[in-house]
């Protein structure tokens, strides 16, 4: 019992040796993990901003599947919000209030290079991101004709709308020494290769990797993976999804289903399991490749020629309106365990 108005000391009921004891064991833990392991931990997710509708934009733009003689869509869902356009900022505002409610932090947007549709709605979607208390990095795209000059252009350009994180697809159509080359002279971005070749990615100067592709690298690769990236000093971002099908927009008839949610959630205990320094998620919206967490719905009656889509019905026990958001509402409560288990407080124990 303590008299009114004094504060018990915790520091005071522990024996200074214990105290003494505990630190240097924070601090030997620590140092066991490479700089690279220590920074804080981060949830980022794909996004793609390069769907277009008549009404907006004056013609479709990637909803339908080309060459179609019917206007069938370029997917095996339908999104809940139907088929939106990109260039639409109430559109992209709820989006991004959407990735905020699932605790993602940062919006890796698809990059076509300078003048694609993709860069001219880059500064709304950087607006519409950081107003939601989003940041915002891109996906650098293998565009035609891309080469390590014009990337140190790209990174002038993107520098100019505050961003200095790059997540490269297809890192290696370049070689390593070039991109060593660069950061000598582009310091202060920081650049993610797509890749598993740790030993290439470190040698390329890059700050770390990450997998995006869900279907050919599954969760029981990520505890190998980031073991290998924190050996060569690298961030460990490995990426998670709900499942692979695109079989209504391409020719891959690989199909990695999402077991009502199953697929969804065994990505995300391997992730947590694994040392990874932060997770990336594949995808919001890449509703071709059947990766997407945004809200699906069922097909309205008379929409398409097609024979009908998948829902999100069945995941996670919820089906109708209640499942379109499954995926949403799952990826917040994963969100949350992932980077409450990458807390460290070495002074609440010392």
């Amino acid at each position: 019992m303590f008299p009114p108005g004094t504060v018990q000391s915790s520091a005071r009921s522990v024996p200074p040796a214990l105290r003494a004891f505990r630190l240097i064991a924070v601090l030997l833990a620590l140092l066991a993990f490479p700089a690279a392991a220590q920074a804080a931990a981060k949830i980022s997710i794909f996004y793609y901003p390069w769907y277009g509708n008549p009404a907006r934009d004056g013609g479709w733009e990637h909803w339908l599947v080309p060459g179609s003689e019917t206007p069938d869509i370029a997917s095996s869902f339908y999104p809940a919000r139907g088929l939106y356009s990109s260039s639409n900022p109430a559109v992209v505002r709820a989006q991004m209030h959407e990735i905020a409610f699932a605790r993602v932090q940062e919006v890796v947007s698809s990059w076509w290079g300078w003048g694609s549709a993709e860069d001219v709605r880059l500064p709304m979607i950087v607006k519409e991101a950081n107003a939601a208390g989003l940041s915002v990095a891109v996906h650098l795209e293998p565009y035609p004709g891309r080469s390590i000059e014009t990337i140190e252009a790209d990174l002038d350009h993107l520098r100019t709308l505050g961003i200095t994180h790059v997540y490269v697809y297809r890192p290696f159509d370049i070689p390593a020494s070039d991109w060593a080359d660069l950061r000598t002279r582009e310091p202060d971005f920081q650049l993610y290769a797509q890749t598993t070749l740790v030993g290439k990615a470190a040698a390329a100067k890059f700050d770390g990797i990450y997998t995006y592709d869900v279907l050919l690298w599954g969760g029981d690769s990520f505890s190998r993976l980031c073991a290998q990236a924190h050996r060569v000093g690298l961030l460990c971002l490995p990426s998670v999804g709900p499942g692979y099908d695109a079989t209504h927009a391409t020719a891959d008839v690989r199909v990695k289903p999402r077991r009502d949610g199953a697929t969804y959630d065994a990505m995300w205990r391997s992730a947590l399991r694994s040392s990874a320094d932060g997770v990336t998620i594949t995808s919001y919206n890449e509703w071709h490749e059947g990766t997407q967490i945004e809200p699906a719905r069922a097909r309205r009656p008379g929409t398409a020629a097609s024979a009908s889509l998948q829902s999100y019905d069945g995941a996670y026990g919820l089906s109708g309106v209640a499942a379109q958001d499954a995926y949403l509402d799952r990826t917040l409560y994963w969100s949350d365990l992932f980077l409450r288990s990458r807390r460290v407080r070495p002074w609440a124990l010392a």
